[in-house]
């Protein structure tokens, strides 16, 4: 018979140890998660430093646009297949194909030359499958875990995203280095296969109506409005995703300044790529755990942060020192760590339920949709500008930014209060 202490004791357990399904399932996003990252660290590293000569910024640039267009490009499709599809099919089809292309890729590169064009075709493969992982994960914890540990296994789940792009991260460059990309492709098929095979283990269970269906099978219609309407009602909230949409043209862009700099100014190997994209990765895990501690509205942290990374990323362009950076690196992901935790509960906060699930599809697609424009517009100038020259114009993009969202009028709390029926949980973690 379960005590009430065994119960207790139970309990303070991490969730991924007291629920097998859901453990296993987020090891499977882990796997996920640094496949992809170590797929696209890697092949950056592979363009600037072994296969493009010249124009190493622009291939690398054009790369990270392919990596993250089907995101934005396939999610209403994503949306209809979630709906459609038995989540653990989707979640396992997903990564199998994913494995599948990666396989592929390693046969083909140890059988011949690579050329550029099947990175690119590989790269759009891999990330086509994440773009319906990802959100089928998230869309299925209510069928992995209890009610009472929804909150926990969301925050678990966001949160742990960034220890997995760092360790991916963090191997990329090296694994190329050590054993060129064919055993980069073999990585990260290994880890897909591996995904997908502990998904198929686990048994969900059958998911609660959705709240519109809920309310259509009671003779009702749920309140719906459009994303004009939405955000016209919520004049605060549209000015705080403007900002953060360009301040994100600047701040993506330093997944292909990095490597950049990396070759032409600190004449580095993929080991110094590993460790400025684990200074970066580890500062964004730090930000998300601590985001929910530091003091002040969130327009005023937000602002903080933003100066504070326009200060750290000007850095490289002054002074070329390995520690330097790492450390400038550091502070600028845990700013970014930081303003996804306190921006995602503000909008939790203010955003009204019925509305929530429209208006954070349309945010992660506004935001993401910066990376391809950032990663072929600062890939283009790394060719015709310096290394050095691009941190600085990153840094200087950031304070109009910085200052708009100081600016920002503040909406009285009576009209705020309408749209806060369902108060933000706790942030258990970083946002993605």
């Amino acid at each position: 018979m379960t005590t009430p202490a065994s119960e207790t004791a139970g309990r303070r357990l991490p969730l991924v140890l007291r629920n097998r399904a859901f453990g296993t399932v987020w090891l499977g996003q882990v796997l996920t998660q640094a496949g992809i990252r170590m797929f696209q660290v890697g092949i950056s590293w592979w363009l600037i430093g072994y296969a493009a000569s010249g124009d190493g910024g622009f291939a690398a640039g054009l790369f990270m646009a392919v990596s993250t267009l089907p995101a934005v490009v396939l999610a209403p499709l994503v949306a209809r297949a979630i709906a459609r599809f038995a989540h653990r099919s989707l979640l396992r089809t997903a990564a199998g194909g994913a494995g599948a292309a990666a396989a592929a890729l390693a046969v083909w590169a140890c059988a011949s030359d690579l050329p550029v064009a099947a990175a690119y075709a590989a790269a759009l493969a891999l990330a086509t499958c994440q773009a319906f992982f990802d959100p089928c994960l998230t869309t299925s914890v209510p069928e992995l875990v209890d009610d009472a540990d929804i909150e926990a296994a969301t925050g678990f789940e966001l949160s742990t995203q960034s220890l997995a792009s760092l360790g991916g991260a963090l191997l990329g460059a090296l694994v190329v280095d050590a054993a060129g990309v064919a055993g980069l492709a073999v990585g990260c098929a290994a880890a897909y296969a591996t995904a997908a095979l502990l998904i198929a283990t686990v048994r969900f269970r059958t998911a609660a109506l959705p709240a519109d269906d809920a309310a259509d099978a009671a003779g009702q219609e749920a309140p719906r409005r459009n994303l004009r309407q939405l955000l016209g009602a919520m004049p605060y909230v549209r000015g705080i995703l403007l900002c953060f949409t360009a301040a994100n043209l600047f701040t993506t862009a330093v997944f292909v300044v990095m490597p950049l700099y990396t070759a032409s100014v600190l004449h580095g190997d993929g080991g110094t790529v590993a460790l400025l994209e684990a200074s970066l990765g580890a500062g964004t895990l730090i930000g998300s755990f601590t985001g929910a501690r530091v003091p002040g509205r969130p327009a005023v942290v937000g602002t903080a942060c933003l100066g504070a990374m326009a200060a750290a990323l000007a850095v490289p362009g002054l002074i070329a020192a390995r520690p330097v950076i790492a450390g400038a690196l550091l502070v600028t992901g845990w700013c970014v760590g930081v303003i996804g935790v306190r921006f995602v509960a503000l909008f939790q906060r203010l955003v009204p339920a019925a509305d929530k699930p429209a208006f954070f599809a349309v945010m992660q697609a506004v935001l993401g949709a910066t990376f391809p424009v950032a990663s072929l517009l600062f890939g283009f100038l790394g060719d015709h500008l310096s290394a050095q020259t691009l941190c600085l114009i990153q840094a200087a993009g950031l304070v109009p930014a910085a200052l708009a969202l100081a600016l920002l009028p503040v909406p009285a709390v009576g009209a705020a209060a309408p749209a806060a029926a369902v108060p933000a949980p706790t942030p258990a973690g970083g946002a993605r």
